[in-house]
């Protein structure tokens, strides 16, 4: 039995409760998930595709993309920013290239669909990129990279994002967290690399905010462009466009390098949005609209020479890097993919955390769609 507190109100709560974690085996979540996504309308193909890139970030320790993300769509749902139904379609196509319109619909199915067809121009040509626009959130960026990585080629992955980001000594958010992500082989571990372009994500501000904690010092400004810490706020500001949002990588300044990340996070709006003439990120996920915009790309090695001397040159070098001198105090070096590589046999084995404001949101979908979720996850009292 999971006993969670709740006010008399019921599920909407009136202040702030901290909150903890309860655990649930992978195994259990793939199901569960599996079963609400059903019940959304999605077909098991569809369920699966989208709960494995949820259910991925989630063994990979980012709590923020993961699980806790279903409550999004639910709400995309509800506000007709992801249409039921539609199906993502080709609509420019060459030998290297293609852009796809995703019609509002859900992401990780145009995101199966764009990569897939990079992954296909690559291994037949060498080189494939393809772009999608009107679609919505596909969870990690890094998901789709690691696609391409599985077949021996090299991924990119981009997509932009409700407008999160304020642009180096501005005060209203403009760029969405517009992460960018590269999958290439290597032994022992491939080399993965999925970074917002902000500080942090969104995602990750709900954490905060589900946790009812501050916000750290650096990661967001108020409606003034000011240092702000209050993460229920800092939401409120960017759902209602009252100015303020997170910062770019590299903080305020261009003396602390924020220029940089801002210019990171143009990169990404070049290569999702501007070449598939979808909207930019301050037109996206305004009203009922979505029009999140991705992008996609895979490398064939073979266009360099031999694929395997090539892993094995790269992967001398990572080895190089984790056995470079250390830090004083510091232990360990990584290289980029290793800490997911590890997060991931921890969880299976440990249970994926979720947070009970979590749990809280899933009742309420469950309720609405019904889903038996005592089925899958014991029964739970709210007191």
């Amino acid at each position: 039995k999971l006993v969670i507190p709740i006010n008399k109100t019921g599920n909407t709560r009136k202040r702030c409760e901290t909150m903890g974690y309860v655990k649930w085996s992978y195994e259990t979540l793939n199901h569960f998930c599996g079963d609400v996504f059903k019940a959304f309308g999605f077909t098991e193909e569809e369920s699966n595709q989208i709960k494995d890139v949820l259910l991925t970030a989630d063994l990979y320790g980012i709590e923020s993309h993961g699980m806790q993300r279903m409550v999004r769509y639910y709400k995309s749902i509800k506000n007709g920013r992801l249409h039921m139904g539609t199906k993502p379609e080709v609509v420019f196509e060459t030998p290297l290239s293609a852009v796809i319109d995703n019609h509002d619909g859900t992401g990780q199915l145009a995101g199966y669909l764009g990569m897939n067809m990079a992954i296909e121009k690559a291994e037949k040509n060498g080189f494939g990129i393809v772009t999608v626009r009107n679609s919505n959130h596909y969870g990690i960026a890094g998901y789709y990279a690691k696609m391409a990585c599985k077949k021996g080629l090299i991924g990119f992955s981009v997509t932009n994002s409700e407008a999160i980001m304020v642009p180096t000594y501005g005060r209203l958010a403009m760029i969405g967290s517009n992460p960018i992500a590269v999958a290439m082989p290597a032994e022992p571990y491939d080399f993965f690399f999925d970074a917002s372009t902000t500080v942090v994500t969104r995602g990750k501000v709900e954490v905060y905010n589900k946790k009812c904690e501050p916000l750290p010092e650096g990661w967001t400004v108020d409606a003034e462009g000011k240092p702000g810490s209050n993460a229920a706020e800092i939401l409120k500001n960017i759902e209602q466009k009252n100015g303020g949002g997170i910062l770019p990588l590299g903080g305020i300044s261009e003396k602390s390098g924020g220029h940089k990340g801002y210019g990171y996070g143009m990169l990404a709006e070049i290569f999702s949005s501007i070449l598939s003439m979808g909207l930019t990120s301050n037109h996206t996920n305004i009203g009922s609209v979505g029009g999140t915009c991705h992008g996609f790309a895979a490398i064939n090695p073979n266009l360099f020479g031999n694929p395997e001397e090539i892993k094995a040159h790269f992967s001398a070098f990572l080895k190089e890097l984790r056995e470079a001198p250390k830090a004083d105090g510091q232990p360990r070096i990584y290289t980029h993919g290793e800490k997911e590589v590890e997060a991931t046999a921890r969880i299976l084995k440990e249970g994926i955390p979720v947070n009970e404001n979590t749990v809280k949101e899933m009742q309420v979908i469950c309720d609405e769609y019904g889903v038996d979720m005592e089925k899958f996850l014991g029964k739970i009292v709210y007191e």
